[in-house]
């Protein structure tokens, strides 16, 4: 029968650390493992993971490429589809409700929002403090009785 005082692990459970550098009998003692000499027996002997083996980093080898244009317009960009799903007839579509209903993340200053045509709308919505839409998007959005301001 078990009790508290006959347990014990299983056999090979328990292993016990390697001590280096105790001395010559322990059989890890003087170059504790490392060997003789050279860089991996040193304290910080260690090369970072990129290190190349002293040859021309990859990082170096490849040309740069391209340019960013840094007064670039970036849009948020809002389909039409998702506005049907989200949206009741009548409501007001600005930056403001359109991410309390999560189809803008991220804080709205310096935002700018552009509604593409990608789907279809029916509901007649009003649309406030939107930068940008497209051609199609405008037409599909006055088609549908709404009126963009």
């Amino acid at each position: 029968m078990f009790t508290l005082s006959n347990l014990s692990p299983n056999p090979g459970a328990k292993k016990r650390r390697k001590r280096v550098g105790r001395g010559p009998g322990s059989g890890h003692g003087k170059t504790a493992g490392r060997g003789h000499k050279g860089q991996k027996s040193r304290s910080g002997g260690t090369k970072p993971i990129w290190f190349e083996g002293g040859q021309t980093p990859i990082y170096r080898r490849i040309p740069k490429r391209g340019f960013t244009n840094p007064f670039a317009k970036v849009y948020d960009v809002v389909n039409l589809s998702q506005i049907e799903i989200k949206f009741e007839e009548g409501e007001e579509v600005s930056p403001q409700t359109l991410k309390e209903k999560g189809l803008i993340k991220g804080k709205l200053e310096g935002k700018l929002i552009k509604i593409l045509a990608k789907g279809e709308i029916t509901k007649a919505l009003v649309f406030k403090g939107i930068h940008a839409f497209s051609r199609t998007a405008r037409e599909k959005i006055e088609k549908a009785g709404g009126r963009i301001e």
